[in-house]
């Protein structure tokens, strides 16, 4: 099992939509830690850990999100895993 983490900023209509307790839903249904927030520039910013496959996942959702958005671009940073989450929260 190879344990990853991504920081992810999504772009497009992606706030006021239920992007983040959608995005929420989803990483605990892959078991995926970490959190997601709205940006001021109007972004959405995420970031994952867990396992490779469930993080690849829960990004290739990203790309289309909740039926109410319309995603624009998705840029991923891959960065040590690091385990500092015990699970998936919003945060303000």
């Amino acid at each position: 099992m190879s344990l990853v983490r991504a920081h992810v900023i999504i772009e497009g209509r992606v706030q006021g939509v239920f992007f983040r307790s959608s995005t929420q839903d989803e990483a605990v249904r892959l078991g995926i830690t970490g959190w997601v927030k709205n940006r001021r520039d109007g972004k959405v910013e995420a970031v994952f850990e867990g396992e490779k496959e469930r993080v690849e996942e829960i990004i290739r959702w990203c790309h289309v999100g909740p039926p109410w958005a319309k995603v624009t671009k998705v840029d991923v940073s891959w960065e040590p895993y690091k385990g500092e989450f015990k699970r998936f929260s919003v945060t303000y």
